[in-house]
């Protein structure tokens, strides 16, 4: 795992630049750094060894010197890969940076169907005086880039870009209305306007000047496999083992983080099958009324003997906001704030964690999913009634304290009955933040203009209503795939544990699994209100049955709650004296509205303020260039009580 730059121009690239960009991501790969420089081509590297300690330093050439690598990630199946080129070509290392190169001189860009891993990579080749750039099937490893003409800088982060190229520090208007619409921010876009992000399962190829990219990866819900729930588990369970085994490659320790919920649990209870020393697992306890999970994780804990650390802890995000937000290059999420303290702790006892993201995706983990069933069949109703009669009886009925209330959750499928197809499962992810009622209260008049074409919503849509998936629940877990998951727990993920210099590494992201999982009849993911349920089939062979009968809750869930004192703290500090107001992109009147209804429990706009409190702070560090001490500073004037 590691962090990549590099830089081509018409003029002679200097070691400067590209030690300025390296030194802008250190944190992932501190424990070594490389620069290649040839002419008008430049390549950085921050390395965090993990496989071949002593010789995979990067950047990488081929034997002759005609092709270079810059390389983030871990290919699993490198191995294999290797004992089929070795014939051919001379190895002077053991890591799979090298397999890359040669699998590429071997196959060119298709030496893309045989990666299995997660990846981000650009490869110059002075042959073809071309760039060629890569990111992984599913959007487990970033790469940002920006093109000007005859100009290309990449990087795993943006602010290593914006290290190159500080003139670049201006706001994508487009972003910012799809991040409070949606609460991410879909390739191509980034928070900068002239700054992009290469999408999952897409290559780029930069040469004479011009860009193109193309996606190389699809994933596909048909044909169905075939058989009962009882043959098709069995065929998951070497499925998941499988991955899980690749996922254990290394040449130091691998430990896991154990939250206690089903997906985390499974990996590990796997992972404890196919190692022979005892697994150092780390567990995160929120001590707020019945939210801890830490009876789950330990359970699990017992049964297979890890070395499980605890983290209790109160969260601050007075004290750790400007650092997330900083590493995040982007507006911030709750989920964000226990990665990152989870995430520090792991980091003092491995520098390998496996985790579970992915499982809800693959096996129908969220409550949307049987939530937009339920709204299709409200929707059987006559529009008319719905209209007259029950909105009149929801409007009465309060919003309660949080976003999974009875009143919420009515509310919900009310408002989104009234659309079809993509548009009704992409309203449906929006309802919490700012949908299409808010726009024209949101956004000030200078912008409303070039907004009003733009569709915040498009990218759900796209995936939704393409051909890949025919039944619902599937057309949502392509989306979701697809959009959501890079960009939202997947991105998140990333940047939270690379900010500590450990490297994470999903074993449901796999693709070759995903692929498996996609074509599992949806009737065995989500019936009725029972969700994963197949998964849940296979963790009764391993697991406790106190966790399998538990009620879903996520590690980030009582965040919210613990921190009420400090987000009136910081919507009072911020959002009253707003600069994406003051800078004329929003407007004042709304968001004062919000903060009075929200602060006298007239209304919960909790979801709503958060994105535009951090959207706030991203601004004033990314736009105004408030560093982090200063912000720091600042946030540590406030003094919030906190009460559990």
């Amino acid at each position: 795992m590691c962090g990549i730059t590099g830089y081509i121009c018409s003029h002679s690239v200097s070691n400067t630049e590209i030690e300025k960009m390296n030194d802008a991501i250190k944190h992932r790969g501190p424990d070594d750094q490389g620069v290649f420089i040839k002419n008008n081509v430049g390549f950085g590297h921050r390395r965090l060894s993990i496989i071949d300690l002593d010789s995979g330093q990067q950047p990488m050439s081929n034997s002759d010197g005609t092709i270079w690598i810059t390389f983030n990630g871990e290919i699993y199946n490198y191995q294999d890969l290797k004992e089929g080129l070795s014939s051919k070509y001379l190895f002077r290392t053991n890591s799979d940076t090298e397999v890359i190169i040669h699998l590429y001189e071997e196959k060119g860009i298709e030496c893309l169907k045989d990666l299995r891993g997660m990846f981000a990579f650009a490869i110059y080749d002075f042959n073809k005086k071309r760039l060629f750039a890569a990111r992984d099937h599913l959007g487990q490893k970033p790469f940002y880039y920006w093109h000007d003409e005859d100009q290309f800088a990449f990087s795993s982060e943006i602010k290593a870009i914006l290290a190159l190229k500080p003139e670049l520090r201006k706001l994508d208007i487009n972003a910012l209305y799809e991040y409070l619409t949606i609460r991410i921010i879909t390739p191509p876009r980034s928070m900068f306007q002239s700054i992009k992000k290469l999408p999952p399962a897409h290559y780029l190829l930069f040469e004479n000047g011009k860009v193109h990219t193309e996606r190389y990866w699809s994933l596909n819900y048909e044909p169905k496999i075939k058989g009962n729930i009882n043959h098709i588990a069995a065929q998951l369970e070497e499925q998941i083992k499988e991955s899980v085994k690749y996922h254990l490659v290394s040449d130091v320790p691998v430990g896991a983080f154990l939250s206690g919920g089903i997906d985390s649990s499974l990996i590990v209870s796997i992972m404890s099958q196919l190692t022979n020393e005892p697994i150092k697992t780390f567990s995160g306890d929120v001590p707020y009324k019945n939210y801890s999970e830490i009876e789950y994780a330990r359970l699990v804990a017992k049964k297979y003997n890890l070395l499980n650390y605890e983290l209790k802890f109160i969260p601050s995000l007075i004290k750790t906001l400007p650092e997330i937000v900083w590493h995040l290059d982007e507006p911030s999420d709750s989920l964000s704030v226990a990665m990152f303290y989870i995430s520090q702790l792991a980091r003092k006892h491995v520098k390998v964690v496996l985790g579970g993201e992915g499982g809800d995706e693959l096996f129908g983990g969220y409550d949307r999913y049987y939530g937009n069933v339920y709204a299709s069949y409200y929707a059987l109703i006559p529009k008319s009634i719905r209209k007259i009669l029950f909105e009149k009886v929801l409007d009465k009925m309060p919003d309660g304290s949080w976003y999974q209330s009875t009143g919420h959750k009515l509310k919900w499928i009310h408002q989104i009955s009234f659309n079809k197809g993509g548009e009704r499962y992409s309203r449906g992810l929006s309802y919490f933040y700012f949908s299409n009622g808010y726009f024209n209260q949101l956004f000030n008049k200078k912008y409303q203009d070039q907004l009003i074409s733009f569709d915040p919503e498009e990218s759900i849509k796209f995936y939704f209503d393409s051909d890949n998936a025919k039944d619902l629940i599937d057309k949502m877990l392509h989306s979701d795939s697809m959009v959501r998951m890079p960009d939202h727990p997947v991105m998140i993920l990333d940047r939270m544990t690379m900010a500590h210099g450990l490297e994470s590494r999903a074993p449901f992201l796999d693709h070759k699994l995903a692929e498996f999982c996609a074509k599992i009849p949806s009737r065995f993911k989500i019936k009725g209100k029972q969700r994963r349920i197949i998964e849940m089939e296979l963790a009764k062979k391993y697991l406790p049955g106190e966790l399998i009968s538990r009620k879903k809750q996520g590690f980030a869930s009582p965040i919210t709650y613990i921190l009420a004192d400090e987000y009136k703290l910081l919507f009072n500090r911020f959002l009253k004296n707003s600069r994406l107001v003051e800078e004329n992109y929003l407007q004042g009147g709304l968001i004062n509205r919000l903060l009075e209804e929200h602060m006298n429990k007239k209304a919960d706009h909790g979801q709503r303020l958060w994105l535009l409190c951090n959207a706030e702070i991203w601004y004033r560090m990314y736009i105004d260039e408030v560093s982090k001490d200063d912000m720091h500073k600042h946030l540590n004037s406030l003094e919030p009580v906190h009460n559990i």
